[in-house]
């Protein structure tokens, strides 16, 4: 049997935390994808640059396997906006999606712990994520 609890008895045992409501993306090759994808992934990344440069990209990248040695063509994202329906409309106009290379879901995400360690020297104008 599945647990579930509604969302809102959910947040309200969070209170403390962030609960930010940020949207998970797994993007998944179709069958058309070998066949498509070295045509459409520079379109693709340019997308995910502007969606990154417009503020809504948190991280992207390819899932690889268990043991790192192999990729089969999944990738995943996290996008911050304000709502499910935006989410989707980022991901409907994905070169990616269009051209029916790949399909995607999308889930809302409550992030509620972690974070992000940034170092910035200016004298290189150098930022790494630590």
């Amino acid at each position: 049997m599945a647990y579930t609890i509604d969302v809102k008895d959910l947040e309200a045992k969070c209170a403390p935390f962030l609960r930010a409501r940020w949207y998970v993306v797994v993007s998944r090759p179709t069958d058309k994808a070998e066949a498509l994808l070295n045509t459409v992934t520079p379109e693709h990344l340019a997308h995910q640059i502007q969606t990154e440069q417009n503020g809504h990209m948190v991280a992207a990248g390819p899932l690889l396997s268990e043991d790192g040695q192999r990729f089969d063509g999944t990738g995943m994202f996290v996008l911050n906006c304000g709502s499910i329906e935006e989410a989707r409309d980022i991901c409907d106009r994905d070169p990616m999606h269009i051209s029916g290379a790949r399909t995607y879901t999308v889930r809302p995400w409550m992030v509620n712990e972690g974070g992000l360690t940034l170092r910035i020297t200016f004298s290189d104008q150098k930022m790494q994520i630590v």
